[in-house]
């Protein structure tokens, strides 16, 4: 974890201390409100979308970008269709606020056990799967500009 961006272990850090489900869950729900932060702008993608930025496995039917920033950074921008997909607009604007602009090693080395750290080793393998499949498509946006 030393080794991802500086606000992602500030957010898992936080996410460490809350022991009570529904107080997590509240917290999830106010990150999430954040969201529209995150999404992707009508100049870089219009629906339908193409499939390439779809996450496998999502329920929630999320959508990844990544724009070249010119320091070398990436933007992510994000899209979930499902109204109610609310732990993946919460993962979204997390991965938003933790990794656009950052180091692309920093991101390429983030592991998917966060999304466990973010909502818990109660999350359902439905769920954990998608929020894991949006963390692992911001990840290869990075290392496929490292290589």
């Amino acid at each position: 974890m030393s080794n991802y961006p500086e606000k992602l272990n500030d957010i898992i850090d936080d996410f460490s201390t809350i022991t009570d489900r529904n107080e997590r869950a509240e917290y999830l729900i106010e990150i999430a409100d954040r969201f529209p932060e995150a999404k992707v702008p009508p100049t870089v993608a219009t629906k339908p979308y193409e499939e390439s930025h779809r996450v496998p496995a999502c329920e929630s039917e999320a959508f990844v970008w990544a724009l070249d920033n010119p320091d070398g950074t990436l933007k992510y921008y994000f899209d979930v269709l499902n109204p109610q997909g609310l732990s993946a607009k919460a993962m979204c604007a997390v991965l938003d606020e933790t990794c656009s602009g950052q180091p692309l090693d920093k991101v390429a080395s983030l592991q998917t056990d966060i999304v466990y750290d973010l909502f818990g080793r109660e999350v359902s393998m439905g769920k954990g799967q998608g929020l894991m499949g949006i963390v692992n498509m911001v990840v290869y946006e990075a290392k496929r500009r490292l290589k």
